[in-house]
Protein backbone atom coordinates (compact mmCIF):
# COMPACT_ATOMS: atom_id res chain seq x y z
CA UNK A 1 0.00 0.00 0.00
CA UNK A 2 1.35 3.73 -0.72
CA UNK A 3 2.20 6.06 1.84
CA UNK A 4 -0.88 8.52 2.52
CA UNK A 5 1.64 10.85 2.31
CA UNK A 6 2.82 10.57 -0.73
CA UNK A 7 -0.86 11.08 -1.68
CA UNK A 8 -0.90 14.55 -0.52
CA UNK A 9 2.63 15.93 -1.49
CA UNK A 10 1.46 14.50 -4.74
CA UNK A 11 -2.22 16.24 -4.49
CA UNK A 12 -0.12 19.71 -2.48
CA UNK A 13 1.99 19.93 -5.83
CA UNK A 14 -0.91 19.55 -8.39
CA UNK A 15 -2.21 22.46 -6.42
CA UNK A 16 0.68 24.64 -6.39
CA UNK A 17 0.95 24.43 -10.36
CA UNK A 18 -2.53 25.22 -10.54
CA UNK A 19 -1.76 28.40 -8.89
CA UNK A 20 0.98 29.05 -11.49
CA UNK A 21 -1.53 29.36 -14.24
CA UNK A 22 -5.15 31.15 -15.04
CA UNK A 23 -5.34 28.90 -18.81
CA UNK A 24 -8.68 27.41 -18.13
CA UNK A 25 -6.97 24.86 -20.77
CA UNK A 26 -4.04 24.00 -18.72
CA UNK A 27 -6.34 23.82 -15.57
CA UNK A 28 -8.66 21.60 -17.01
CA UNK A 29 -5.58 19.00 -17.89
CA UNK A 30 -4.87 19.79 -14.10
CA UNK A 31 -8.23 18.70 -12.85
CA UNK A 32 -8.63 15.27 -15.55
CA UNK A 33 -5.09 13.88 -14.76
CA UNK A 34 -6.55 14.52 -10.90
CA UNK A 35 -9.93 13.23 -11.65
CA UNK A 36 -8.18 10.23 -14.15
CA UNK A 37 -5.83 9.24 -11.23
CA UNK A 38 -8.55 9.38 -8.34
CA UNK A 39 -10.78 6.55 -10.49
CA UNK A 40 -8.10 4.35 -11.17
CA UNK A 41 -7.02 3.67 -6.98
CA UNK A 42 -10.44 4.84 -5.29
CA UNK A 43 -11.74 2.23 -3.02
CA UNK A 44 -15.24 2.16 -1.39
CA UNK A 45 -14.07 3.31 1.74
CA UNK A 46 -15.89 6.42 3.55
CA UNK A 47 -13.41 8.70 2.71
CA UNK A 48 -13.31 8.05 -0.62
CA UNK A 49 -16.71 9.32 -1.82
CA UNK A 50 -15.58 12.77 -0.90
CA UNK A 51 -13.76 13.62 -4.30
CA UNK A 52 -17.46 13.96 -5.66
CA UNK A 53 -18.26 16.46 -2.82
CA UNK A 54 -15.07 18.69 -3.76
CA UNK A 55 -15.89 18.77 -7.31
CA UNK A 56 -19.70 20.21 -6.47
CA UNK A 57 -17.77 22.67 -4.55
CA UNK A 58 -15.36 23.62 -6.78
CA UNK A 59 -18.42 24.08 -9.18
CA UNK A 60 -20.34 26.20 -6.94
CA UNK A 61 -16.92 28.14 -6.15
CA UNK A 62 -16.83 29.30 -9.70
CA UNK A 63 -20.46 29.75 -10.13
CA UNK A 64 -20.27 32.20 -7.24
CA UNK A 65 -17.12 34.25 -8.20
CA UNK A 66 -18.69 34.63 -11.79
CA UNK A 67 -22.00 35.99 -10.08
CA UNK A 68 -20.00 38.36 -7.61
CA UNK A 69 -18.42 39.60 -10.89
CA UNK A 70 -21.47 40.11 -12.59
CA UNK A 71 -23.59 41.66 -9.86
CA UNK A 72 -20.87 43.68 -8.14
CA UNK A 73 -18.90 44.76 -11.17
CA UNK A 74 -15.39 43.96 -11.95
CA UNK A 75 -12.42 46.52 -12.13
CA UNK A 76 -10.89 44.91 -15.68
CA UNK A 77 -11.80 47.38 -18.46
CA UNK A 78 -14.39 46.21 -21.48
CA UNK A 79 -15.89 46.78 -24.55
CA UNK A 80 -17.95 43.90 -25.56
CA UNK A 81 -21.19 44.52 -23.65
CA UNK A 82 -22.62 41.32 -22.74
CA UNK A 83 -25.84 43.23 -21.10
CA UNK A 84 -26.77 45.94 -19.02
CA UNK A 85 -28.01 45.07 -16.06
CA UNK A 86 -30.29 48.02 -13.21
CA UNK A 87 -28.06 49.75 -11.57
CA UNK A 88 -28.63 50.14 -7.69
CA UNK A 89 -27.14 53.75 -6.65
CA UNK A 90 -25.30 53.79 -3.57
CA UNK A 91 -24.11 56.22 -0.70
CA UNK A 92 -20.72 57.96 -0.85
CA UNK A 93 -19.32 56.47 1.39
CA UNK A 94 -19.90 53.13 -0.88
CA UNK A 95 -17.61 54.11 -4.00
CA UNK A 96 -15.65 51.75 -5.50
CA UNK A 97 -18.34 48.98 -5.54
CA UNK A 98 -21.72 49.22 -7.71
CA UNK A 99 -24.80 47.34 -7.94
CA UNK A 100 -25.36 46.12 -11.46
CA UNK A 101 -24.26 48.18 -14.36
CA UNK A 102 -22.78 47.11 -17.52
CA UNK A 103 -21.61 43.36 -17.71
CA UNK A 104 -18.31 43.13 -19.85
CA UNK A 105 -17.07 39.78 -21.64
CA UNK A 106 -13.58 40.44 -20.31
CA UNK A 107 -14.89 40.87 -16.81
CA UNK A 108 -16.63 37.23 -16.80
CA UNK A 109 -14.31 35.60 -18.54
CA UNK A 110 -11.32 37.19 -15.99
CA UNK A 111 -13.78 35.96 -13.19
CA UNK A 112 -14.08 32.60 -14.79
CA UNK A 113 -10.35 32.48 -15.19
CA UNK A 114 -10.10 32.91 -11.58
CA UNK A 115 -12.97 30.86 -10.32
CA UNK A 116 -11.25 27.88 -12.10
CA UNK A 117 -7.75 28.31 -10.76
CA UNK A 118 -9.81 28.16 -7.11
CA UNK A 119 -11.73 24.98 -8.06
CA UNK A 120 -8.79 23.53 -9.46
CA UNK A 121 -6.91 23.84 -5.78
CA UNK A 122 -10.31 22.44 -4.08
CA UNK A 123 -10.19 19.15 -6.55
CA UNK A 124 -6.72 18.50 -5.99
CA UNK A 125 -7.27 18.64 -1.86
CA UNK A 126 -10.48 16.67 -2.52
CA UNK A 127 -8.71 14.29 -4.58
CA UNK A 128 -6.04 13.83 -1.58
CA UNK A 129 -9.00 12.96 0.38
CA UNK A 130 -9.88 10.57 -1.36
CA UNK A 131 -7.17 8.79 -2.26
CA UNK A 132 -5.43 8.90 1.31
CA UNK A 133 -6.52 6.89 4.49
CA UNK A 134 -6.70 9.71 7.18
CA UNK A 135 -6.07 7.09 9.72
CA UNK A 136 -2.95 5.44 8.24
CA UNK A 137 -1.47 9.81 7.45
CA UNK A 138 -2.12 10.02 11.24
CA UNK A 139 0.09 6.92 12.03
CA UNK A 140 2.69 8.47 9.75
CA UNK A 141 2.86 11.46 11.58
CA UNK A 142 5.75 12.72 13.62
CA UNK A 143 5.60 12.58 17.26
CA UNK A 144 6.24 16.61 17.39
CA UNK A 145 3.00 16.90 15.58
CA UNK A 146 0.52 14.19 16.94
CA UNK A 147 -1.67 16.50 18.99
CA UNK A 148 -2.17 18.44 15.87
CA UNK A 149 -2.48 15.81 13.77
CA UNK A 150 -5.33 14.04 15.80
CA UNK A 151 -6.92 17.22 15.37
CA UNK A 152 -6.29 17.61 11.50
CA UNK A 153 -7.47 14.37 10.70
CA UNK A 154 -10.53 14.37 12.95
CA UNK A 155 -11.13 17.35 10.71
CA UNK A 156 -10.65 15.95 7.27
CA UNK A 157 -12.66 12.67 7.87
CA UNK A 158 -15.80 14.83 9.55
CA UNK A 159 -16.69 15.70 5.25
CA UNK A 160 -16.01 12.08 3.97
CA UNK A 161 -18.32 10.79 7.31
CA UNK A 162 -21.14 13.39 6.68
CA UNK A 163 -21.53 12.26 3.11
CA UNK A 164 -21.79 8.86 3.87
CA UNK A 165 -24.57 9.56 6.64
CA UNK A 166 -26.15 11.47 4.72
CA UNK A 167 -25.99 9.30 1.43
CA UNK A 168 -27.37 5.77 3.59
CA UNK A 169 -30.32 8.10 5.52
CA UNK A 170 -31.13 8.92 1.89
CA UNK A 171 -31.42 5.82 0.87
CA UNK A 172 -33.27 4.44 3.84
CA UNK A 173 -35.88 7.53 3.56
CA UNK A 174 -36.44 5.83 -0.04
CA UNK A 175 -36.79 2.77 0.74
CA UNK A 176 -39.47 3.49 3.24
CA UNK A 177 -41.34 5.57 0.84
CA UNK A 178 -40.50 8.86 2.67
CA UNK A 179 -39.76 12.00 0.69
CA UNK A 180 -35.29 12.67 1.03
CA UNK A 181 -35.60 16.37 -0.97
CA UNK A 182 -36.30 19.16 -0.24
CA UNK A 183 -36.54 21.41 2.79
CA UNK A 184 -38.91 18.84 5.05
CA UNK A 185 -36.40 15.73 3.71
CA UNK A 186 -33.37 17.99 4.94
CA UNK A 187 -35.03 18.61 8.10
CA UNK A 188 -35.73 15.11 8.61
CA UNK A 189 -32.47 13.52 7.94
CA UNK A 190 -30.02 16.09 9.33
CA UNK A 191 -31.06 15.35 12.97
CA UNK A 192 -29.72 11.76 12.77
CA UNK A 193 -26.81 12.67 10.97
CA UNK A 194 -26.14 15.04 13.83
CA UNK A 195 -27.16 12.44 16.69
CA UNK A 196 -24.15 9.77 14.71
CA UNK A 197 -21.55 12.46 14.46
CA UNK A 198 -22.34 13.19 18.30
CA UNK A 199 -21.91 9.18 18.91
CA UNK A 200 -18.84 9.15 16.49
CA UNK A 201 -17.20 11.87 18.82
CA UNK A 202 -17.99 10.45 22.10
CA UNK A 203 -16.54 7.11 20.65
CA UNK A 204 -13.11 8.60 19.52
CA UNK A 205 -13.10 10.59 23.09
CA UNK A 206 -13.39 6.97 24.65
CA UNK A 207 -10.70 5.74 22.71
CA UNK A 208 -8.41 8.24 22.87
CA UNK A 209 -8.78 8.32 26.70
CA UNK A 210 -8.32 4.23 27.09
CA UNK A 211 -5.45 4.30 24.79
CA UNK A 212 -3.42 7.14 26.82
CA UNK A 213 -3.55 9.61 24.86
CA UNK A 214 -1.63 12.93 26.04
CA UNK A 215 0.44 10.87 28.04
CA UNK A 216 4.22 13.24 27.54
CA UNK A 217 7.41 12.24 28.56
CA UNK A 218 9.88 14.84 30.85
CA UNK A 219 11.93 16.66 28.63
CA UNK A 220 14.99 19.14 29.77
CA UNK A 221 14.01 22.69 29.98
CA UNK A 222 16.82 23.55 27.80
CA UNK A 223 15.52 21.15 24.69
CA UNK A 224 11.96 22.82 25.03
CA UNK A 225 13.72 26.02 24.67
CA UNK A 226 15.58 25.05 21.51
CA UNK A 227 12.58 23.08 20.18
CA UNK A 228 10.47 26.06 20.40
CA UNK A 229 13.43 28.05 18.82
CA UNK A 230 13.85 25.83 16.03
CA UNK A 231 10.56 25.61 15.10
CA UNK A 232 9.35 29.12 15.63
CA UNK A 233 12.24 30.12 13.40
CA UNK A 234 12.31 27.56 11.10
CA UNK A 235 8.23 28.14 10.38
CA UNK A 236 9.51 32.31 9.76
CA UNK A 237 12.20 30.80 7.71
CA UNK A 238 9.55 28.86 5.39
CA UNK A 239 7.33 31.97 5.25
CA UNK A 240 9.62 34.72 3.78
CA UNK A 241 11.10 32.28 1.90
CA UNK A 242 7.87 31.34 0.22
CA UNK A 243 7.44 35.27 -0.03
CA UNK A 244 10.26 35.88 -1.51
CA UNK A 245 9.71 33.02 -4.23
CA UNK A 246 6.24 34.63 -4.53
CA UNK A 247 7.88 38.01 -5.88
CA UNK A 248 10.36 39.48 -8.25
CA UNK A 249 12.61 41.11 -6.21
CA UNK A 250 13.05 38.36 -3.54
CA UNK A 251 14.43 35.98 -6.28
CA UNK A 252 17.40 35.44 -4.69
CA UNK A 253 17.21 35.08 -0.95
CA UNK A 254 14.29 33.30 -1.61
CA UNK A 255 15.51 29.76 -2.35
CA UNK A 256 18.46 29.95 0.82
CA UNK A 257 16.27 31.65 3.31
CA UNK A 258 13.28 28.67 2.07
CA UNK A 259 15.96 25.46 2.55
CA UNK A 260 16.90 27.00 5.56
CA UNK A 261 13.73 27.29 7.51
CA UNK A 262 12.92 23.83 6.29
CA UNK A 263 15.76 22.33 7.98
CA UNK A 264 15.49 24.66 11.03
CA UNK A 265 11.57 23.15 11.31
CA UNK A 266 12.59 19.90 10.88
CA UNK A 267 15.44 19.55 13.16
CA UNK A 268 12.22 21.11 16.05
CA UNK A 269 10.68 18.74 15.21
CA UNK A 270 12.76 16.03 15.87
CA UNK A 271 13.61 17.25 19.02
CA UNK A 272 9.83 17.77 19.76
CA UNK A 273 9.49 14.35 19.20
CA UNK A 274 11.12 13.10 22.24
CA UNK A 275 8.13 14.45 24.37
CA UNK A 276 5.52 12.19 22.71
CA UNK A 277 5.12 7.94 24.12
CA UNK A 278 3.70 6.29 21.36
CA UNK A 279 4.87 2.81 18.96
CA UNK A 280 3.99 2.57 15.50
CA UNK A 281 2.43 -0.95 14.65
CA UNK A 282 3.29 -2.10 11.07
CA UNK A 283 4.62 1.26 9.77
CA UNK A 284 3.73 2.54 6.29
CA UNK A 285 7.14 2.10 4.32
CA UNK A 286 8.37 4.89 2.45
CA UNK A 287 9.35 3.13 -1.00
CA UNK A 288 10.15 3.36 -4.75
CA UNK A 289 6.16 4.02 -5.30
CA UNK A 290 6.19 7.13 -3.07
CA UNK A 291 8.87 8.39 -4.16
CA UNK A 292 8.13 8.09 -7.60
CA UNK A 293 4.41 9.41 -7.36
CA UNK A 294 5.75 12.60 -4.82
CA UNK A 295 8.59 13.55 -7.55
CA UNK A 296 5.52 12.98 -10.51
CA UNK A 297 3.85 16.02 -8.65
CA UNK A 298 6.81 18.13 -7.93
CA UNK A 299 7.70 18.32 -11.23
CA UNK A 300 4.59 19.04 -12.48
CA UNK A 301 4.83 21.74 -9.98
CA UNK A 302 8.38 23.00 -10.76
CA UNK A 303 7.80 23.21 -14.91
CA UNK A 304 4.74 24.93 -14.39
CA UNK A 305 6.53 27.54 -12.53
CA UNK A 306 9.31 27.76 -14.57
CA UNK A 307 6.83 28.05 -17.98
CA UNK A 308 5.15 31.05 -15.90
CA UNK A 309 8.93 32.09 -15.72
CA UNK A 310 9.75 31.85 -18.94
CA UNK A 311 6.42 32.79 -21.02
CA UNK A 312 4.01 34.19 -18.73
CA UNK A 313 1.41 35.40 -21.44
CA UNK A 314 0.65 31.62 -22.33
CA UNK A 315 0.14 30.37 -18.42
CA UNK A 316 -2.15 33.63 -17.94
CA UNK A 317 -3.26 34.60 -21.06
CA UNK A 318 -5.08 37.95 -21.18
CA UNK A 319 -8.69 39.23 -21.08
CA UNK A 320 -8.28 42.74 -22.63
CA UNK A 321 -7.91 42.54 -25.84
CA UNK A 322 -10.22 39.84 -25.31
CA UNK A 323 -8.39 36.47 -26.61
CA UNK A 324 -8.91 32.81 -27.42
CA UNK A 325 -6.24 31.14 -24.89
CA UNK A 326 -4.17 28.25 -26.46
CA UNK A 327 -2.35 25.46 -25.38
CA UNK A 328 1.01 25.62 -24.53
CA UNK A 329 2.48 22.48 -25.45
CA UNK A 330 5.52 21.43 -23.26
CA UNK A 331 3.63 22.73 -20.30
CA UNK A 332 0.59 20.63 -21.69
CA UNK A 333 3.01 17.81 -21.53
CA UNK A 334 4.77 18.46 -18.27
CA UNK A 335 1.01 18.29 -16.58
CA UNK A 336 0.52 14.76 -18.17
CA UNK A 337 3.25 13.53 -15.74
CA UNK A 338 0.39 13.97 -12.70
CA UNK A 339 -0.81 10.75 -14.38
CA UNK A 340 2.32 8.90 -13.35
CA UNK A 341 0.34 7.42 -10.27
CA UNK A 342 -2.16 5.70 -12.06
CA UNK A 343 0.44 3.91 -14.02
CA UNK A 344 2.91 2.29 -11.02
CA UNK A 345 1.08 2.23 -8.21
CA UNK A 346 -0.87 -0.84 -8.21
CA UNK A 347 -4.97 -0.66 -7.08
CA UNK A 348 -5.41 -1.61 -3.81
CA UNK A 349 -7.65 -4.75 -2.87
CA UNK A 350 -11.41 -4.15 -1.92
Amino acid sequence: MLHPGAWWLWALSLGTAATRTTNPLLLTLLISASAYVVAAHRTPAPWSRSYTAFAKLALAVLLVRVVFAVALGSPIPGTHTLVTLPEVPLPHWAQGIRLGGRVTAEAVVFAAYDGLKIATLLICVGAANALASPTRLLKSLPGALYEAGVAVVVALTFAPHLIADVQRLRAARRLRGRPDRGLRGLLQVGLPVLEGALQRSVALAAAMESRGYGRTAEVPAPVRRTTAALTLGGLLGVCAGTYGLLTAEGGTYGIPVLLAGVAAALAGLRLGGRRSLRTRYRPDPWGLRAWLVTGSGVAVAALLTLASVRDPQALNPGVVPLVAPTLPLWPAAAVLLALLPAFVVPKEPW
